[in-house]
């Protein structure tokens, strides 16, 4: 068995009814390239194949009425592919709205806690096409917040895909066993035993940090800071419904911007979101005279020896959407990643890892539905959303033997911060995924629509 991180636990111990937390992506496939023709079954047969290599798909979470601790994910020996694997067909004309409203409602719905937590839905039927016969299907993925990150649901689905359409599948992998009640509980009596002497290493680093934190503060080179975020339409309680859209972009447009300006990827895009959100804000009249702020995770991958599934840090980011210029914005927004990567780095990459060990299940539940019933959401958003840039391979990928033409991303929604925008760069394209809560974002479309218009301000301002 594998104990859960705090920090992986504390996903499960968040998730409610109208705040699901699982990750999703939803793929554009091209059929025409699967071997021997695509047909469900086919596809079925090499997923079947590849999840022998993946064990983390093939685990359960397990957990004893005795354990101080976190749950374990166990070997599930009833593994059934089936229960996972979905098939489903689009309305006619199977476009863009047919396809993000069924995507919205798989988005909506919990995961089974009694099996493996993800799913895969095959959506049948896009653009109108006979996915038989040179068509096109999309994949809707869906895993835990628990189980992966942003890098490691990226390496998940590396695993599903691979360079070559008729990629032999890897050797098989043993999971990680299983785990009985006593010895969970055992295991988590030590681990809990072992809190003090963890604690007492964790209280001068933390120390440490907040006088770093207020040094830069009055040096005026500190981050933005939470609850600072101005009130926004998408700042409230969501329900459990969810809508969804995505864009896709160029990446050698994103390259000419950065090039011109001499900044980073990240802050074009960032820019790029900032463009949005201010056009959508103020078509509305609803533009607040201060930034917007984003909550920005920071992948620790490889610079933390902490165990866990999620290995990320946050920083807070100002989007500088009162900026009316676009080349002033991306400036702007630029000079502000910059210090929040530097006050994060002093803050300590595991910061974060460290203090979800102590949290205890139940504060995590109890302090989110305290503030969504306590109207703080609304009046004092800890940010206005999560932006996310997920890296990808620059090459063409086949996932499962069909062609990937997109693989948008999309992130969780909170109570306070209902709209979660995560790029993902893949094969010379920016693939953007927004998604909301209906109730607070009833047009996402309108905004995923706007990432042109913005992307164009931005190559118009570099010339």
């Amino acid at each position: 068995m594998q104990r859960l991180s705090g920090l992986d636990a504390s996903f499960l111990y968040l998730e409610t009814p109208s705040q699901p937390m699982h990750v999703c992506s939803i793929i554009d496939l091209v059929t025409s390239t699967m071997p021997g023709g695509y047909t469900f079954d086919r596809l079925r047969e090499a997923l079947s194949l590849r999840l022998k290599a993946m064990p983390q798909l093939r685990e359960k979470l397990a957990n004893s009425a005795l354990n101080l601790d976190h749950p374990v994910w166990v070997d599930d020996e009833s593994f059934e592919l089936d229960r996972h694997l979905h098939r489903i067909g689009l309305p006619p004309p199977g476009g863009r709205t047919e396809l993000s409203e069924i995507c919205g409602h798989i988005a909506s719905l919990p995961l089974d806690r009694r099996r493996p937590l993800w799913e895969m839905w095959v959506i049948e039927g896009v653009a109108g096409t006979d996915c038989h016969r040179r068509g096109r299907v999309a994949v809707m993925t869906k895993v835990h917040h628990c189980g992966v990150d942003g890098v490691t649901g990226a390496n998940l689905m590396s695993q599903l895909c691979a360079t070559e359409a008729d990629a032999p599948p890897p050797d098989p992998v043993d999971g990680v066993g299983g785990g009985s009640g006593w010895q969970i509980a055992a295991g988590g009596l030590v681990r809990f035993a072992t809190r003090p002497l963890q604690l007492a290493g964790m209280v001068p680093r933390t120390v440490s940090s907040v006088v770093a934190t207020v040094r830069k503060a009055v040096e005026g080179q500190a981050m933005a800071r939470p609850f600072t975020a101005p009130r926004t339409a998408f700042n409230a309680s969501i329900t459990g419904r969810r809508n969804i859209a995505y864009a896709q972009l160029d990446l050698e447009d994103v390259k000419k911007v950065k090039n011109r300006f001499g900044v980073k990827v990240n802050d074009v895009l960032m820019a790029l979101v900032s463009g949005v959100l201010r056009q959508y804000l103020a078509e509305r009249n609803a533009l607040p005279d201060s930034s917007l702020v984003a909550a920005v995770p920071v992948s620790v991958h490889g610079k933390s020896d902490r165990p866990g599934r999620n290995q990320v840090s946050a920083m807070f980011s100002r989007l500088h959407t009162q900026v009316a210029g676009p080349a002033e914005r991306l400036k702007a927004i630029a000079e502000a990643n910059s210090v929040a990567k530097e006050h994060s780095s002093v803050i300590g990459e595991s910061l974060l890892q460290d203090w979800s060990q102590f949290a205890a299940p139940a504060a995590f539940g109890i302090a989110m539905r305290l503030y969504a019933r306590t109207r703080l959401t609304a009046s004092m958003p800890v940010h206005n959303l999560v932006v996310s840039n997920i890296p990808g391979p620059q090459v063409p990928l086949y996932f499962l033997g069909c062609e990937v033409k997109a693989m948008y991303p999309l992130g969780p929604i909170f109570h306070g911060s209902g709209l979660n925008i995560t790029v993902m760069s893949l094969n010379g394209k920016l693939d953007v995924g927004l998604i909301s809560c209906p109730e607070l974002v009833p047009d996402l479309w309108e905004m995923a629509d706007d990432f042109a218009v913005a992307m164009e301000e931005l190559l118009a301002a570099a010339g």
